[in-house]
């Protein structure tokens, strides 16, 4: 198969459904060799065979991305099976969803282990192969491709956990594209609205999400945001480093960022009393934030 991931080989995690299996099958359908990781082994076996009936080279990899010593077998299997590695799309996710006065540390915890770890854990191993190649004089031009969400970027009503640990992932793409652009690896992260297993388990979102009857344009399908993680996986993209993307059907859009604003400098010390006065300025001249999801 060819196109623009021709050469190229990806793990791409969580990949047994949802958006990871359309991320694994449109990297496929683009020359890609795909290692398709999930801990269900039964379903990412199917996405397997679906890509390998459709001329595509893919395998499975069981590991745990959130145990670090495990995560590195999957780096190992791209490296022996296909020659290489030059792409990890950290995708793989759950919800534990509660009001923030409700939530249990067992819900934090594993919020933060399969999101915030689970994004560093084969990256670091990935990072680690690509500065050998650099060290040694060879050619690297690696991606990482992490998923946020707009509930990191703004926040969710009854998320704590799945925002804070979504907002984490946005800050540690910016760190990553500062760091390792060095090594020839860039670095990028994507707030994707798609038809996934999360949005379907929720009755309005599965609605307003859902297929059309007709042959009218599919808006929600997760390959219409698989299709811009292609083009940053590519060689093309090799100049697009340290920026959060949002993706929803036909729709791009780059997240602006935590900003400065110019502020109000006295010169010297402020006296608690007097802030109240600064805040009032402060405020009267912000642009306001976008509202909190469930707001």
């Amino acid at each position: 198969m060819s196109g623009i991931l021709q050469g190229r080989t990806a793990i791409v995690t969580g990949a047994g459904g949802g958006l990871g299996a359309a991320h694994a099958r449109v990297f496929a359908s683009e020359g890609c060799a795909v290692v398709v990781n999930d801990i269900n082994t039964e379903a990412a076996q199917a996405v397997v065979d679906s890509i390998t009936a459709a001329g595509g080279r893919a395998i499975v990899n069981s590991s745990d991305i959130t145990h670090y010593d495990d995560s590195l077998n999957a780096v190992k299997q791209a490296i022996d099976s296909f020659g290489g590695l030059d792409i990890v799309l950290n995708n793989a996710g759950i919800n534990r969803d509660r009001m923030f006065a409700s939530m249990t540390e067992a819900e934090w915890d594993a919020i933060m282990a399969v999101h915030l770890k689970g994004h560093f854990c084969i990256s670091s191993h990935a990072v680690h192969y690509w500065r050998g190649l650099s060290k040694e004089g060879r050619a690297v031009d690696a991606r990482i491709i992490n998923t946020t969400s707009g509930a990191g970027l703004q926040g969710s009503v009854g998320q704590s956990n799945y925002a804070a640990a979504k907002a984490g992932i946005a800050a540690l793409t910016l760190n990553q594209a500062a760091e390792l652009g060095r090594y020839n690896i860039t670095a990028n992260s994507v707030a994707p609205s798609a038809r996934t297993g999360m949005t379907t388990a929720v009755p309005a979102m599965a609605e307003r999400m859902k297929k059309p009857e007709d042959d009218s344009f599919d808006h929600f399908a997760p390959e219409n945001v698989s299709n811009l993680l292609a083009w940053l996986a590519s060689s093309e993209a090799s100049g697009v480093t340290g920026r959060v993307f949002e993706a929803e059907g036909g729709r791009i859009c780059i997240c602006d960022g935590w900003r400065t604003t110019e502020g109000v400098d006295r010169g010297a010390a402020w006296a608690p009393a007097e802030i109240g006065e600064a805040m009032k300025e402060l405020l009267k001249a912000e642009v306001p934030a976008q509202k909190v999801w469930g707001t």
